[in-house]
């Protein structure tokens, strides 16, 4: 049943089953993907840069800084919402968003520009945290990968939305002002939708691992234990939960990359046109999401994580060998496209997986604390992305985009497979029994 004590602070004291449990999987699913496309601006770069007199050295800047005002505010708001609920930081995140949106379309200078989009990528990290806590709480053990897989449609899933509605009503408005319309429409519309149908657990209710939605809901029922509020600190000691978080972070280099620079290294290296590459680099985010979603079903099926993520790591550090043999070479439209969508899709088998084993195993330091965990992940591969934007065009620039592959690629594969040994979890085997369901004290 909700406890109803505002739109912000609505708290379900059982664990919803069926029908109920996925609509609010859906709801914490379209926040996030509301977060990242109000954060997209590639469709209209060129257009914004030139219109502004900005260099595209300026807005790197901007892009750096903006990156960590994001690390910074998951690292804020986590730990607090795993304390007071995720839902009274992430509504008032999605409203903001929608102003700032708005907002854009009137920027007309560097400054203003730099501070829009520090406060969208505020909220863009604060819903990293706090919806990745909701997607964990509306998931039991055996949907978790695939949860997770939908979960990252946030990100891979705007860069389609936002592509496509540029592509559709730019030429129609011809001007970058209306996209931040648009945008800030939908975000208000959004926000209303979430804002009236999205629910928090219980602290009683997330202080438990969660198996099995009707276990949960017994095993709450009989415990009447206070709940004591969790402390980030609980979660920032657990070497595992950095090892977790680095090696993959690391791993995806290649993945950071492509979403950085991926256009632009096919029209340096395979020198096809502007457009035509722009065309090709969108079946690597095509295939990316649907293997998130495959390979998230298979490990949940399995109750493997590990096993299968680092057969999706081996996959594409082989396939990476062949891949990299192309540079140089003329290769046809339709044969890269085929190249990037299995990259893509490579990457997404590792990803998916990891993903569960990473919420299962800050689940288990203690259930409460999945925002501060997924805050912990934030952080470093956010850093790990001003790193790549950094430090891969000086190597492009000395010895081109196949050197700083090869890089990326071996680094990552080298450490991340350590790094996923460290993780808590079985490799070729399901546990027999459920772990015994647990509260914090």
């Amino acid at each position: 049943m909700p406890k109803s004590t505002g739109l912000l602070s609505r708290e379900l004291t059982e664990y919803p089953v069926g029908g109920k449990r996925i609509w609010l999987l859906f709801i914490a699913i379209l926040a996030n993907f509301i977060a990242s496309y109000e954060a997209q601006i590639a469709p209209v770069l060129p257009l914004l840069l030139n219109d502004l007199n900005i260099t595209l050295a300026q807005y790197g800047v901007v892009s750096a800084i903006s990156v960590i005002a994001s690390a910074i505010s998951g690292l804020i708001v986590a730990p607090l919402s795993d304390k007071y609920g995720r839902v009274r930081f992430l509504v008032p995140g999605l409203f903001l968003t929608a102003v700032c949106v708005f907002c854009m379309a009137l920027v007309s200078s560097l400054s203003g520009l730099l501070l829009l989009r520090i406060l969208l990528a505020f909220v863009d990290g604060l819903a990293l945290g706090t919806t990745a806590g909701l997607v964990r709480d509306f998931s039991p053990r055996l949907g978790r990968a695939l949860a997770f897989g939908f979960w990252t449609f946030g990100p891979v899933g705007s860069n389609f939305f936002a592509a496509a509605m540029a592509g559709w009503t730019l030429p129609i408005y011809q001007s970058w002002q209306s996209q931040f319309i648009i945008g800030g429409t939908v975000a208000t519309v959004s926000a209303i939708v979430i804002m009236f149908n999205i629910r928090d657990l219980s602290p009683k209710l997330r202080a438990h691992v969660i198996e099995n939605e009707v276990e949960l809901n017994k095993k709450a029922s009989e415990d009447k234990k206070t709940v004591v509020k969790p402390k980030m600190r609980d979660i920032l000691g657990i070497p595992h939960i950095w090892m977790l978080s680095i090696g993959v972070s690391f791993f995806l280099l290649t993945y950071l990359t492509i979403a950085s620079f991926g256009p632009k290294m096919l029209v340096d290296a395979f020198g096809y046109e502007p457009h035509a590459a722009a065309s090709i680099a969108k079946y690597f985010w095509l295939f990316n999401l649907l293997t998130l979603l495959i390979a998230g079903w298979v490990s949940d099926r399995l109750q493997l994580r590990k096993i299968v993520s680092l057969t999706g790591a081996i996959l594409f550090a082989l396939y990476m060998l062949f891949f990299l043999s192309l540079f140089g070479k003329e290769v046809s439209d339709g044969a890269m496209m085929i190249y990037t969508s299995i990259l893509g899709g490579l990457i997404g088998i590792a990803y998916g997986p990891w993903c569960a084993l990473f919420s299962e195993n800050a689940e288990d330091v203690n259930p409460s604390l999945q925002s501060s965990a997924w805050a912990v992940f934030g952080l470093v591969s956010k850093m790990m992305g001003i790193l790549t934007t950094l430090i891969a065009p000086l190597v492009v620039a000395a010895s081109g985009w196949d050197s700083w592959l090869w890089i990326a690629v071996g680094v990552g594969v080298i450490i991340y497979i350590p790094c996923l040994f460290a993780g808590k979890g079985p490799w070729l085997r399901k546990k027999v029994e459920h772990k015994p369901i647990t509260t914090v004290q």
